[in-house]
This record gives C-alpha cells, structure tokens and sequence, in this order.
C-alpha cells in the first residue's frame, strides 16, 4: 500500500479542489483569396500564415462546422460548395450547389450553412452540416451575401441586383419579409439589444461611401450616414466594381462600429449607439472585408488591391502589421475550432 507523506496528502486535497480547465479553443483568421485557388490561414496569436487551403479556383466565403472538422467553402469556378478536412486541408467532398454561389453563413447551433447563390434568378441554399448535403433551396432574387442575426432566429439574404434585404425565419425556413432599399445591398452587421436580439443592422449600400441603418423593429431604414471625406489626391477611384464601402462589423463588446472604405483606403471607427467618428485607420489598398477576433482584441482587414491583411489592434486603434496573401484577398472569417 502506497502511503503519501503529510505534505503529499496537503498537495492532494488541494488539486482536488481545483476546478477543471478545458483546453483553450484553437483561433484561425481564415482569408480567402478570390483571384486565386489557395487561402491562407492565419494563427492571431503570432500573426504567420500557418496553413493553406490549396486547390478551390475563385473561393468566395467560408464558414467551419461546429465540430471543428471542416471548413466550408464556396467554390464560384464549380458552383460547389466544397468541404476541407482542418486537419489536413484537402478538399474531401463537392456539393453541387443551385447555381453560382458568393458568400455563406452558418446558423448559431451550426446545425445548417447558408450559401448565396448569385447566379439568376438566385436563392439561399440551406446546407445540412452534419450530412455535408443541400437540404433545401429557397428562391430569393441573386443573393450576394448572406447573415445570420446574433440571436439565431434569421438568416438574412442581401441583394444587389434585387436592391433587398430578405429575411428567412430560421426555424420555419421561410421568407418573413424584406427590407427595401433604394441601392444594391452589400455587406450587413448587428447591434443587439440586451437579451441578445436584434436592435439594429448597419447596411453598406451599392455605390455609397457610408452605411444605413435599419430599425429592425420597424423593419425599415431610419437614416443614412456617409464617411467623411478625404482628400482627392488620395481618394480611389479605379476598382470599386460599385461599392466604395465594403467591409463592416460591430466589436464584440458592442461599443464600436468599424467599417472600411475602399474608396478612402481607410477603417473607420463609429461609437454606439450615437455614431460619432471616434478614430480612422490607414490600411492597404481595396479594404473589402473584416473580422474580429472572439475577444475584441484584434481586426483583421482584407485588402483586395494590395494582397495583404491588416491587422489592427483594436484598443488603440493602430494598424500594427500587414500579412501576405494571395491574389485579391476578399472574405475572410474567424474561425473557433474546438
């Protein structure tokens, strides 16, 4: 019989009153690169590329199934959607989508992805994530990007072409109703009220160098802001396909509104809720999409026209290092793996 000293019982006790600590989740920025057939992905707590997707011609948007073992990834060149093993990064399986996808999103529980489909006359297919199948197809007018309110209950699908924000209940999985605009709607991000729901979407617009704002409870647009200006000489005005302004998230802590500018080669950082400019951050150039990491530490800004990620640090508002990339880096996606 084994017999512990009276320190060792001491140590003992003590370690069984220690809580149990899970392993830290694994975060990745991935960054798709819409000129290219690779996408690199980035570890934040080092700021290296530590991995490359290779092989997807025009990838679009991507999203990680909530196990954490693939990655999902719109393929425009096969109108697939096509599933990555994280572990080895090769591409396991095609779904054959309804037509010619742009981004997706994928629900709160994780249990469907939603892809747009762009190509006429377009539509939201719903992706079971488990059986990696297309479960449904929802007609909606040539979607361009797809949301998912905080909450979970909506899936928004917006629309260039059909100038609409179309809201699909997610548990019905039917249309509820749309939002009219008078432009092309573009990326979309969410401020949420204190239980969670949904306050108020901040919209970027087709050929518009602001956003508007969209009361959800009244289900309509309630005003309009435009960026401050910059000087001519440094105002872009080559490349822009129609949207100035593309790129826009809410910190998590739900303070701040941060939003590039593609026409200013700029971020801009917006208190909430009175929507004051607090602070600009040069970045490269074409800045077209944006994420934050879990904490609210850091942001990662996609520059399409300089093939390179700016990484801001978020306290003081201060780009601090640039990564590169692929060709024309476009959407890219915080990725948690447990």
């Amino acid at each position: 019989m084994l017999i512990l000293s009276r320190g060792a019982r001491t140590l003992a006790a003590a370690l069984l009153l220690i809580p149990f600590v899970a392993t830290a989740a694994t975060v990745r920025i991935i960054q798709t690169n819409s000129a290219g057939d690779n996408i690199h992905i980035i570890d934040p707590a080092t700021n290296k590329v530590v991995g490359v997707i290779n092989g997807i011609e025009v990838n679009h948007g991507v999203v990680v199934t909530p196990d954490g073992r693939n990655y999902l990834v719109t393929n425009e060149a096969e109108s697939t959607l096509d599933v990555v093993d994280v572990k080895s990064l090769k591409v396991v399986k095609h779904i054959k989508l309804s037509g010619h996808p742009n981004n997706l999103s994928i629900g709160k529980d994780g249990r469907r992805a939603y892809v747009s489909i762009r190509e006429a006359p377009g539509a939201v297919d719903i992706i079971d994530t488990a059986t990696t199948t297309l479960a449904k197809s929802i007609p909606v007018t040539e979607v361009h990007n797809t949301f998912v309110t905080p909450d979970g209950q909506y899936v928004l699908a917006g629309s260039i072409a059909g100038k609409s924000l179309t809201v699909i209940d997610a548990k019905t999985e039917t249309i509820a109703w749309t939002i009219p605009f008078d432009r092309g709607v573009r990326p979309v991000t969410f401020e949420v009220n204190p239980d969670g729901s949904t306050k108020t979407l901040y919209v970027q617009l087709s050929d518009f160098n602001g956003f508007a704002v969209v009361d959800w409870a009244q289900r309509k647009e309630v005003n309009r802001v435009t960026i401050p200006e910059v000087p001519a000489a440094e105002r872009v005005l080559d490349g822009l396909q129609n949207s100035p302004a593309h790129g826009i998230a809410v910190s998590p802590d739900g303070k701040r509104l941060w939003m590039n500018s593609k026409m200013n080669a700029r971020v801009y950082v917006y208190s909430l809720p009175d929507l004051k400019v607090v602070s600009t951050v040069r970045v490269g150039s074409h800045p077209d999409w944006l994420t934050f990491t879990p904490d609210g530490k850091s942001l990662y800004v996609a520059n399409a026209g300089s093939d390179s990620v700016s990484v801001i640090d978020a306290a003081s508002m201060r780009e601090v290092t640039q990564i590169k990339v692929g060709q024309v880096p476009k959407r890219n996606y915080t990725a948690v793996l447990p």
